[in-house]
C-alpha cells in the first residue's frame, strides 16, 4: 500500500502538518494550531477573538503554500519513480514519451534531430493582479522544496533526517515571521525585480537541467548518443517579458520605464554570462606542455592579444603555457569590455552576443577536433546554451499597446498638423486604409521629435523612439514584437507601421503582430491576416522578419465575450483558418498564445494543450505568456521547471512531426462541436444580457475589492468606466473563482450538451465515441470539469447570498445551479465514468483544502459585508479592512491554485 503514490503523499502531507504544528508549538501559537488540525465540520474558529484575523490568513496561506509543494514535490517523485522502475516513455509531456512515438512510427534519428533543432519556445514572463508573492518568500519556498527532496534520500542516517526537519521547522519559522503580501501596492518596478529574478536565477539553471533530461532520455531510449552532443542540435528556448512593456491600459508604463528595463535585461544578461565565462576560464586547464597546441588556436590568441591591447597581454601573461584558458580569458577581456563601455574599438568588444556565440562556437570546435571532446561536452556546452538563450538582452521585451490608444495618437497628430477631419477612431476602415497608404507612399514623414501631439500621440512616439535608440546602441536582439490588442481590421496594423515609419524603425526586424481576443475577431482574423500579409510594407519587410509572422490570440476576452466553450471552438477554427492564410502566402506563421493560469483563460498541462492544437498549426514554434502566480507554480520549483518546460519543447517538436504524417482531422465530429459552442454561446449570453447582471455580480463577487486592490500594478478596468466590456478578463475569471462559483470555465457547457442529447441522440454518442481519440475535445472536457469541481455548491449559495435582491437572486442561481449540474452529469456520461472515480489526484488535493478554504470563503464574505456597510471611502478603518481582505483574496488563491 505504502507505494501507492496516494498513499506516499499522504504520508509527506502528514509529515509537513507536523512539522508546521512543531514550529507553532515553539513558538507558542496554540491558537493557530487548533486552526490547523480543526474538525471539518467546525467553523467557530471565525469567531475565535483569540486569534487575530491576520495570523489567520497568514496561517491558512502557508498551509496551502505547503499543500502545494508537497504536491510538486510528490509529482517529481513519481516521474523519478517510473523512470527507475518502468520506461522513461511513460511520463506523460517528457521527451521519452516523443522518442517512443516516434520510434513506433519509424521515424529516422535524423529527422527527429531536425524536428529538436528546429523546435523554439518562448516563454512570456507578465506580471498580473493574482500575483502578490514577494522575492523572499518565493526563495523560502526553493530552500523549503530542496530539504524536501534531500528527504528522500533513503541513504541518509536517522541524525541526518532529524536534521532535515530541524532545518525545515526553522525555515517554517522564518517564513511565518516574514510578511507574505505586498502592503503598498507593487510598482512595475516590484513586478519587474520579481521577473527578473526569474530569469536571471531560475531559468539558467532550469535550462541546464532541461538539456541534461533531453540528453539522457535520447541516450536512454537507445538512440546514437554522437548525435545529442551538438548544442546546435537543441530546441531554441528563449524567454520573453511583458513587464516594462505591456501599455496597455497601464498608465504606469512610460517611455523612461521601457527604457529602464531594456538596460536592465542587458546589464543582468551580461552578468550572467560573464559568471559562466569565468568559470569556464578558472576549469578549462589543459596544459601546453603535455598536450600539443593547434596552430589555429596560436591564431586566434594572437589576434584577440592585439585588438585587446594591454588587458589583452595581461591576460596572456596571467597563463602561460595554458593557451585554452588564455583564449577564454581573452574572450572575458572582451566581455567585461563589453559590459563597462570603456573599449568603442569594434575588435575590443561583443556587439552581439552572436559574436560571443562564434568564439564559442571555434573554441568547440577546436577541443573537437583535438580529441578533447569529453571537456567540450562538459565544459562549453551549457555556456553555448545560456548564451543562445539569454544573449545580451536576457529576454525580449514586447511592447503591447491598444488598437484604441493608436487611434486617438493619430487624432492627435492630424490635429496638431492643421487637418480639417481629425476623428481619425470614427472613421470608416477604407477611409482609414487609403489616409494611412496615402501617408506610407509618400515617405515624408508627418512628426517632428520637437513637437507635442497629445498625451497619447507623444507617449507611443515617445517609446517607439527608446526603441530606436536602443537598438543604435546595442541592436535588436532585446526587442520582442510590437503587439497590437484588440486588433479588429488591417487599419490598427497600418497606424504601427506609420508610427514605426516616423520613428525610424520600419527597416529593424521588430515584427507587427495582431492581437485577436473576442469571439468576432477571432472570425475576422483571417481576413485581417491575409490583407496584412498582402500589404506592400508587409511584402518589402518580409526577409528583415525571415519571413515569419507571429499572430497573437487571446483566451482572456473571448471567454468573457461567450464563455469557454465558444471561446476555445473559436480559437481551434481561428487557429486553422490563419495557419492556412500563412501557408498561402508562404509565410512561416506562428502562435503566440495569450494563456493565464485558470483554466478559462487557456491554462492547464502544457502537453495536453499542445496535443489539442488542430493539426498543421504548431509550425516549430510556441510563444506563451506565463502569468503572475502561474511563473512561482509552473517554474518556482527547478524539477517541476524543467518537467514543463520540456513538456512544451517535446510538445512541439511532437506536433512538428505530426504534421507530416498528415493526421485526419475530418474523422471527427465538427459539426456537432459547432453546434455544441453554438448552444452554449446562446446559454451564455441569455445568462450575462439578463437584466440585473452587473448588479448580481457586483454583489456576489468581490470584483469592487479588486478594482481597489493592492495586489498588482495594473487597473483592473481599461479605463475606469463600469461596464463588463471595459472590465479586464483577469479580474473578471478571478472574481468568480473566489466565490467558488467558477462559472467564466464552465457555464454554457451543461445546457448545450442537454439540448445535443435532447434533440440529437445519435450526434450527442457519436460525441461520446470519439472523447478518447480526438485531443482537443478530451481536453476541453477535461478542462471544465475541472472547474466544476472546484467549485463549491454550499459556498455559491452563501456568496450569492449578498445580493439582498431575492427574487434577482433566485433567477441566476437557478440557471447557474442547473447547468452545474447538467455539465458534471453529462461530462461523466461522455466518459462512461463519474468524475470522482477517474479525477482522484484532483479530488484528493481539494480534500486536503476544503475545509481551510471554506473558513476563508466565511471569513470573505463577513468582511464583504462589514467592509461595503463602511460608507466613508477614505476612513482609516475602511482601508484597513481593504487591506485584511487582500490578504485572505492572496490565501484564498494559494489554497485554489490557478485563480487567475
Amino acid at each position: 500500500m505504502n507505494n501507492h503514490p496516494y498513499q506516499k503523499i499522504t504520508n509527506d502531507r502528514h509529515f509537513i502538518i507536523n512539522c508546521y504544528i512543531e514550529m507553532l508549538s515553539r513558538i507558542n501559537e496554540t491558537e493557530i494550531i487548533q486552526l490547523i488540525e480543526s474538525n471539518p465540520e467546525d467553523f467557530s474558529i471565525i469567531e475565535n477573538e483569540q486569534i487575530s484575523v491576520e495570523k489567520l490568513i497568514q496561517s491558512l496561506s502557508i498551509y496551502f503554500q505547503l499543500m502545494t509543494l508537497v504536491e510538486e514535490n510528490a509529482a517529481t517523485q513519481y516521474r523519478r519513480k517510473m523512470e527507475n522502475e518502468e520506461k522513461i516513455s511513460a511520463i506523460r509531456g517528457s521527451w521519452g514519451e516523443a522518442f517512443q512515438q516516434w520510434k513506433d512510427n519509424g521515424i529516422h534519428e535524423d529527422k527527429m534531430l531536425e524536428a529538436i533543432a528546429k523546435t523554439t519556445v518562448i516563454p512570456v514572463l507578465t506580471a498580473h493582479p493574482t500575483e502578490a508573492k514577494r522575492v523572499t518568500v518565493i526563495e523560502i519556498h526553493r530552500e523549503l522544496y530542496l530539504l524536501l527532496v534531500q528527504r528522500e534520500n533513503t541513504a541518509f542516517s536517522k541524525i541526518e533526517q532529524n536534521d532535515i526537519k530541524e532545518r525545515i521547522i526553522h525555515l517554517l519559522e522564518r517564513w511565518w515571521r516574514t510578511g507574505e503580501i505586498y502592503l503598498e501596492k507593487p510598482t512595475i518596478r516590484d513586478e519587474r525585480a520579481n521577473t527578473i529574478h526569474y530569469l536571471r536565477k531560475v531559468f539558467p539553471n532550469v535550462l541546464k537541467k532541461s538539456d541534461q533530461q533531453l540528453k539522457g532520455s535520447w541516450i536512454e531510449m537507445g538512440l546514437n548518443p554522437i548525435k545529442i552532443k551538438n548544442p546546435d542540435n537543441f530546441p531554441k528556448i528563449k524567454f520573453g517579458s511583458w513587464v516594462g512593456g505591456d501599455r496597455d491600459g497601464h498608465p504606469f508604463v512610460t517611455p523612461t520605464i521601457t527604457q529602464e528595463t531594456l538596460l536592465l535585461h542587458r546589464k543582468n544578461a551580461l552578468s550572467l554570462l560573464k559568471t559562466y565565462i569565468t568559470t569556464l576560464a578558472s576549469k578549462l586547464s589543459v596544459s601546453a606542455i603535455s598536450n600539443p597546441v593547434p596552430f589555429l588556436l596560436s591564431e586566434a590568441i594572437h589576434k584577440k592579444a592585439i585588438a585587446l591591447g594591454d588587458e589583452g597581454q595581461k591576460a596572456i601573461q596571467r597563463n602561460p603555457y595554458e593557451p585554452w584558458r588564455q583564449f577564454v580569458s581573452l574572450l572575458l577581456v572582451q566581455l567585461e569590455n563589453t559590459i563597462c563601455g570603456k573599449n568603442t574599438d569594434a575588435n575590443a568588444h561583443y556587439k552581439s552576443s552572436k559574436n560571443l556565440a562564434d568564439d564559442l562556437r571555434f573554441l568547440r570546435t577546436i577541443l573537437n577536433e583535438n580529441g578533447y571532446k569529453g571537456l567540450s561536452e562538459d565544459l562549453l556546452f551549457p555556456i553555448e546554451r545560456a548564451v543562445h538563450c539569454f544573449g545580451f538582452h536576457l529576454a525580449t521585451l514586447d511592447i503591447r499597446q491598444n488598437s484604441a490608444f493608436h487611434d486617438k495618437a493619430i487624432s492627435q497628430i492630424l490635429k496638431a498638423n492643421g487637418e480639417k477631419d481629425t476623428d481619425f477612431e470614427n472613421w470608416n476602415e477604407q477611409k482609414r486604409v487609403d489616409f494611412l497608404n496615402s501617408l506610407l507612399e509618400n515617405n515624408a514623414p508627418i512628426t517632428d521629435i520637437t513637437v507635442s501631439y497629445g498625451t497619447e500621440a507623444d507617449n507611443v512616439l515617445d517609446c517607439y523612439r527608446v526603441i530606436r535608440n536602443h537598438i543604435n546602441l546595442f541592436g535588436s536582439e532585446g526587442i520582442g514584437s510590437f503587439i497590437v490588442s484588440m486588433t479588429r481590421n488591417v487599419s490598427d496594423l497600418l497606424v504601427v507601421y506609420l508610427l514605426m515609419r516616423e520613428t525610424q524603425l520600419l527597416n529593424t526586424n521588430i515584427k507587427v503582430v495582431p492581437l485577436l481576443e473576442t469571439i468576432e475577431d477571432l472570425e475576422n482574423g483571417s481576413e485581417i491576416l491575409s490583407q496584412f500579409l498582402q500589404h506592400p510594407i508587409t511584402k518589402k519587410r518580409a526577409s528583415l522578419v525571415n519571413n515569419i509572422q507571429e499572430v497573437m490570440l487571446g483566451y482572456s476576452d473571448s471567454n468573457k465575450d461567450g464563455g469557454t466553450i465558444a471561446s476555445k471552438w473559436n480559437l481551434f477554427k481561428a487557429e486553422k483558418k490563419l495557419a492556412a492564410i500563412g501557408r498561402e502566402n508562404n509565410t512561416e506563421m506562428y502562435f503566440f498564445h495569450g494563456a493565464g493560469g485558470t483554466i478559462s483563460r487557456g491554462g492547464g498541462k502544457y502537453h495536453r494543450f499542445l496535443e489539442s492544437m488542430p493539426a498543421n498549426t504548431v509550425n516549430n514554434t510556441i510563444k506563451i505568456t506565463v502569468q503572475g502566480e502561474t511563473i512561482a507554480q509552473l517554474f518556482g520549483n527547478p524539477l517541476t521547471a524543467t518537467y514543463n518546460l520540456n513538456a512544451l519543447a517535446s510538445g512541439v517538436a511532437k506536433k512538428s512531426i505530426e504534421n507530416s504524417l498528415i493526421e485526419n482531422e475530418s474523422k471527427f465530429p465538427m459539426e456537432t462541436i459547432e453546434y455544441l459552442a453554438k448552444k452554449s454561446f446562446e446559454h451564455y449570453r441569455d445568462f450575462i444580457d439578463t437584466p440585473g447582471f452587473i448588479d448580481f455580480y457586483g454583489k456576489v463577487t468581490c470584483i469592487d475589492v479588486l478594482e481597489k486592490s493592492k495586489i498588482g500594478s495594473r487597473p483592473a478596468r481599461r479605463t475606469g468606466t463600469r461596464t463588463l466590456n471595459d472590465l479586464r478578463a483577469i479580474p473578471w475569471v478571478f472574481s468568480w473563482n473566489l466565490s467558488r462559483i467558477t462559472l467564466t470555465g464552465w457555464y454554457g457547457l451543461g445546457g448545450a450538451l442537454k439540448q445535443l442529447k435532447a434533440e440529437k441522440p445519435a450526434e450527442f454518442e457519436a460525441l461520446k465515441s470519439t472523447i478518447n481519440d480526438w485531443t482537443f475535445f478530451k481536453f476541453l472536457m477535461i478542462q471544465t470539469e475541472t472547474n466544476l469541481i472546484l467549485s463549491n455548491v454550499e459556498m455559491m449559495k452563501m456568496y450569492a447570498a449578498l445580493d439582498d435582491n431575492t427574487a434577482q437572486r433566485t433567477i441566476f442561481m437557478d440557471k447557474i445551479l442547473t447547468d452545474h449540474h447538467h455539465g458534471l452529469s453529462l461530462i461523466a456520461e461522455l466518459f462512461g465514468e463519474n468524475a470522482a472515480t477517474r479525477r482522484q489526484g484532483q479530488y484528493d488535493n481539494l480534500t486536503w483544502r476544503d475545509h481551510k478554504l471554506q473558513i476563508l470563503n466565511r471569513l470573505h464574505i463577513k468582511y464583504l459585508k462589514e467592509w461595503r456597510a463602511l460608507i466613508d471611502d477614505n476612513s482609516p478603518e475602511k482601508e484597513k479592512m481593504l487591506t485584511q481582505l487582500l490578504s485572505i483574496i492572496n490565501s484564498l488563491s494559494s489554497g485554489l491554485k490557478n485563480t487567475g
